[in-house]
């Protein structure tokens, strides 16, 4: 958010909303703690257990035999709870800061939209709060 330098605002999530192919209603932000579930760290990997292993050096096509078709589901990897926090701590630190600010500021808001990307062809970012109203159309 820009304005004189010096100048305060109050700012919030919720004063964000976006539109999506010019429908009416527009998908509203969400508080930054919603995408801790879906956070991925594309430089972790969970670690091989000596059942992954074992079935790594299966061949490839057996057509079920072996009681391949009756093997449980491996259980569920979780991250590391450390590594978990590290990633949380730096989402909370990129989102937009709330309250009464001094402006220039700037953070990241998020949305979450359960469409197909590829059909998206106009997006705009609304903005209805404090310092007023405003409409900034975005690239898809």
């Amino acid at each position: 958010m820009f304005g004189p330098p010096g100048s305060h605002t109050t700012v919030s999530f919720s004063d964000f909303s976006l539109r999506i192919n010019g429908k009416k209603a527009a998908l509203p932000a969400e508080q930054f703690a919603a995408v801790f579930r879906n956070l991925r760290d594309p430089e972790w990997f969970p670690p091989e257990t000596e059942e992954t292993k074992a079935a790594s050096k299966t061949s490839v096509g057996g057509g079920g035999q072996n009681g391949a078709d009756t093997a449980e589901p491996p259980p569920p990897v979780h991250i590391p709870p450390e590594l978990e926090r590290a990633m949380q701590l730096h989402v909370q630190n990129a989102a937009l800061p709330e309250g009464d600010r001094t402006l220039p500021i700037d953070g990241l808001i998020f949305f979450r939209y359960s469409g197909a990307p590829k059909g998206i062809r106009s997006v705009e970012l609304l903005y209805t709060g404090a310092a007023g109203k405003a409409v900034v159309p975005l690239q898809p």
